[in-house]
């Protein structure tokens, strides 16, 4: 069939769209990657825009001998992994039996966890139910205050309504299969785009979590690695205003180009792990991100 006038201007108008966002995209990264192994003192020039000049690897090296940063690197590798795997417990676990028409009480539940996504304790009263529970300096600090996400949960209810018929769980249960049994071996096979989908969240969000680490942790041996990189970009900004100010002591100057270097390697170290790991989840997010758009 051929095209008419219309959808090829759409298709047009959409192609300019889509370019100008990876434009948008594209060049933070390619400008961090450049002015990662560039001249610190032509970076804060601004003459570093997509290609590096005059090349040095001197912010890798240090980032590769900083223990501080490995650290908080495998700090970071940890929370998120133990993280991940407990929020998807948690979220499959209570998004499974809501999904369930069967389920006593189903709609005061649901109108529960409604209510917490409107109201919450605050910062200060949870921050004294942590301590109370003996959390602080741990990692429970961490990943057991979210361990649920309420938007999550309600997401994968809708693929388990939408996805999931219900003549599939009464022939289950005809077959003798518990509600255990079914979760386990039925729903959860056939919920992988979803939870593909929500691994992805999770893991994204423990990787660039920083503000309960700095609530909740005084031990620097804790540190995730994204608390680790905001006191070098603290630091790099506190150097260059002390420097534009005048009032710097013998090599200062140099102390900031250092941690100019080390805040854009510091970045790129961090961000490629999310960057290797997405294409390998695109096509499950593709298919999770139309949950309930076509049914039938």
């Amino acid at each position: 069939m051929r095209e008419k006038g219309a959808d090829r201007l759409f298709l047009i108008a959409n192609a300019a769209v889509l370019s100008i966002v990876l434009i948008l995209v594209l060049f933070p990264l390619l400008h961090i990657l450049a002015a990662s192994i560039s001249d610190p003192q032509l970076v804060n020039k601004g003459k570093v825009w997509l290609l590096p000049r005059d090349l040095t690897f001197e912010g890798f090296r240090r980032v590769f001998r900083n223990e501080e940063i490995w650290t908080g690197y495998l700090n970071t590798i940890v929370y998120t992994l133990a993280g991940t795997l407990l929020n998807l417990a948690v979220t499959l676990t209570c998004a499974y039996p809501l999904s369930r028409k069967d389920l006593t009480g189903r709609t005061t539940v649901l109108l529960l966890l409604l209510f917490t996504m409107f109201f919450s304790g605050g910062l200060i009263p949870t921050y004294l139910l942590v301590k109370n529970l003996g959390m602080l300096d741990s990692i429970w600090a961490l990943i057991v205050p979210g361990a649920a996400s309420v938007w999550n949960i309600l997401i994968v209810r809708t693929y388990f309504e939408t996805e999931i018929p219900d003549e599939v769980h009464e022939a289950a249960m005809m077959d003798g299969a518990s509600n255990l049994v079914a979760f386990a071996r039925i729903a959860l096979p056939l919920a992988k785009p979803i939870v593909a989908v929500m691994a992805l969240f999770y893991g994204v969000g423990h990787w660039n979590a920083y503000f309960d680490a700095l609530i909740y942790l005084s031990d620097r041996h804790l540190y995730p690695l994204q608390l680790i990189l905001r006191e070098i970009l603290v630091q790099a900004q506190m150097n260059e205003a002390m420097k534009q100010s005048g009032g710097v002591l013998e090599g200062l100057a140099k102390q900031a180009e250092i941690a100019q270097l080390l805040k854009y390697a510091v970045i790129i170290v961090s961000t490629l792990p999310v960057l290797v790991a997405y294409p390998f989840f695109q096509r499950y997010f593709v298919k999770g991100i139309m949950v309930g758009a076509v049914k039938g």
